[in-house]
């Protein structure tokens, strides 16, 4: 896909499955399962996709899927389905190796986003993306170092923390820009300082939807995960993005819907619907 200068490239790392009543929170099953099928233990298929951005000289990655190097026991839990090598095979398809990135975004620190930011070599963890620099939002490290009792299983020190031991990584804090044409809107709800990249030129916009809008069938404004930390708040980050998004055609990237790449979002009489129109 082209948006103006950027050249974007939807990167497939892998599936996983994630229980869906906690990926729609109040939302009862009878309702969710219309759009997604659960199996025998109550698991939905979720995509683990990523963005490459490419312009001039920059190769910019946004979050890294699951990582190398997990449990057995983590594996069956999450029903990974990917290759242990899927970073430099994902690359490769469109004639990268690791060393061509040249920044990453994280747009969290949990491990479903961040698990590929360092691989394990001869036991030691370094940086996956060795001539890349790290975006990482302060607000979001000092809670993933809190061990917060909440949400402290969705963090991994060793995705993270060997990025700095590495010197690679740049704490941002707040809303930013990564390049003319690159910002990033900030969301709380699902976690502190969740940074959402969006792509903007010639008049076409692309947010990438990480755990704001995970799924297409999370346009709806009651439709929240039971992982957000404060899902009050969340509510009304989407209908504030949304509401925009409407109103000036933006388009969705869809890190974890695992029918559905990108879409844009419409406001109807039963409120916000995915609208696949003008793709």
């Amino acid at each position: 896909m082209q948006i103006g200068k950027f050249k974007l490239t939807a990167l497939e790392f892998g599936r996983f499955k994630l229980d869906g009543g906690a990926m729609f929170g109040v939302i009862p099953r009878v309702l969710w399962e219309r759009h997604h099928p659960a199996d025998e233990k109550n698991r939905i298929d979720m995509a683990l996709r990523c963005l490459l951005i490419e312009i001039d000289d920059r190769k910019i990655l946004i979050d890294t899927g699951f990582g190398q190097d997990r449990t057995e026991k983590f594996i069956n839990i999450y029903q990974f389905d990917g290759d242990a090598n899927y970073l430099e095979k994902s690359l490769l398809e469109v004639g990268l190796v690791p060393s061509d990135i040249t920044d990453v975004i994280l747009t969290h620190l949990h491990f479903d986003h961040d698990g590929g930011a360092t691989i394990n070599k001869d036991g030691d963890i370094i940086p996956a993306f060795p001539k890349a620099k790290y975006y990482i939002q302060k607000k979001q490290l000092e809670h993933a170092r809190s061990r917060f009792e909440r949400d402290r299983a969705s963090y991994f020190p060793d995705d993270f923390e060997p990025l700095f031991d590495a010197n690679v990584v740049e704490i941002v804090d707040g809303e930013w820009e990564l390049l003319p044409g690159i910002d990033f809107l900030i969301c709380n709800g699902h976690t502190p300082a969740m940074q959402l990249p969006r792509v903007r030129n010639d008049g076409k916009t692309l947010v990438y939807g990480a755990d704001l809008i995970p799924l297409a069938s999370h346009f709806p404004l009651p439709w929240i995960m039971a992982y957000d930390l404060n899902p009050v708040q969340t509510l009304e980050e989407k209908r504030k993005y949304l509401t925009q998004a409407a109103e000036e055609g933006w388009i969705f990237f869809f890190e974890h819907d695992a029918e559905t790449v990108m879409g844009k979002v419409k406001n109807t009489p039963k409120g916000f619907a995915l609208d696949m129109t003008g793709l």
